[in-house]
């Protein structure tokens, strides 16, 4: 259902909407990527005290980075409906596989210490680590199903079949940000730990330096070549380059900061590739939220899946208040932890 345009700040309250869904969810990659990355990577670590120093570095933070997610699907569900409906129905399989990933990390986290046996803790070591690579695959993977779009029928309801998900197209994409939140992980444990531990991930940061850029170059080739529409509208407009110029120059960024040793502005350079790279596919998508590849007059748009104009004006108060204050928590829980690990009689 279309809905009467009207303005906030010159911009009509579904296109705020979808900004704010848009900077939620970016703000949940960033963050919750460097713990998947970090969980990904897990089993590159040796030694028991290597990993419980890993797992302790991503302890106070790590639960609470998926708030994010949660704010996000709050946001899809209450200012586009339609689309929340379309969505998670669309993609159920492989959100329930990434749900079933969430449960199990958890839970991989919290048991590991509850033993002190060797074989123990190592089934919870590779349940963890290959909790967080599925986590991270199918995030990947619903993105790139998001960016390239899904056959959908005349009541906005997916009417392919559960494999085509597994598309060249978004199997790249799924690697590449597995390779994206590997580095991202890499970087902030290396910034959080110290001594031989610290030279491990200085060794891992770089080899998934390599990773990322192999995996990102391939898939961007793939894309030029076989799906060109996908960069359209930056073609379109000269404006539009400095967003690959930005997200370019903070790949090019990471090696050089990794090689100078300054892990903090790595770690910015990381978070940057990460919310360039989703706001290009926003760029690229909008005003669609759900592109039907069977027929564009059933695409799914902020227009005709958005909330009414008075839902979307209470939600842009509560969204302006509660926000930011999710934001202050999370910086105050990053500045609480900050410096290096410790372990101690509490940690996992």
């Amino acid at each position: 259902m279309e809905h009467t345009a009207e303005l906030f700040l010159g911009i009509e309250y579904n296109v705020w909407w979808f900004l704010i869904f848009g900077a939620v969810i970016t703000g949940y990659a960033i963050l919750d990527g460097f713990d998947l990355g970090a969980g990904a990577l897990h089993l590159f670590l040796k030694k028991e005290t290597s990993r419980r120093i890993a797992l302790n570095a991503i302890g106070p933070v790590w639960d609470g980075n998926e708030v994010w997610l949660v704010i996000g699907g709050g946001a899809l569900f209450a200012g586009f409906p339609v689309a929340y409906a379309a969505i998670f129905s669309a993609f159920y399989i492989p959100f329930m596989i990434f749900m079933v990933g969430l449960i199990w990390r958890a839970v991989a986290i919290e048991f590991r210490s509850k033993e002190p046996g060797t074989t123990w803790r190592l089934v919870w070591d590779f349940v963890y680590s290959f909790a967080c690579i599925v986590i991270a695959l199918s995030l990947g993977l619903m993105l790139g199903n998001v960016a390239l779009g899904l056959p959908l029928n005349e009541q906005h309801e997916f009417s392919g079949h559960w494999l085509s998900f597994f598309n060249p197209f978004s199997l790249m994409v799924a690697v590449t940000t597995l390779a994206l939140f590997m580095l991202h992980g890499a970087i902030y444990l290396a910034m959080k730990t110290e001594n031989r531990l610290y030279t491990k991930l200085s060794l891992l940061a770089k080899s998934f330096t390599v990773f990322f850029l192999v995996a990102f170059g391939i898939t961007t080739l793939y894309t030029l070549l076989y799906i060109p529409h996908l960069s359209d509208k930056i073609r379109s407009s000269p404006a539009y380059f400095i967003l690959p110029l930005i997200m370019f120059l903070a790949i090019a960024n990471i090696p050089r900061q990794l090689n100078k040793g300054k892990w903090r502005y790595a770690f910015i350079s990381s978070s940057v590739t990460i919310a360039s790279l989703l706001i290009m596919v926003a760029v690229e998508v909008f005003p669609n939220l759900l592109f039907a590849t069977n027929d564009v007059r059933n695409s799914i748009t902020v227009s005709n899946a958005a909330s009414s104009v008075k839902t979307m004006k209470t939600l842009l108060i509560i969204a302006l208040i509660g926000t930011p204050l999710v934001g202050v928590y999370t910086g105050f829980v990053f500045w609480t932890f900050k410096g290096k690990v410790k372990l101690d009689e509490m940690s996992y």
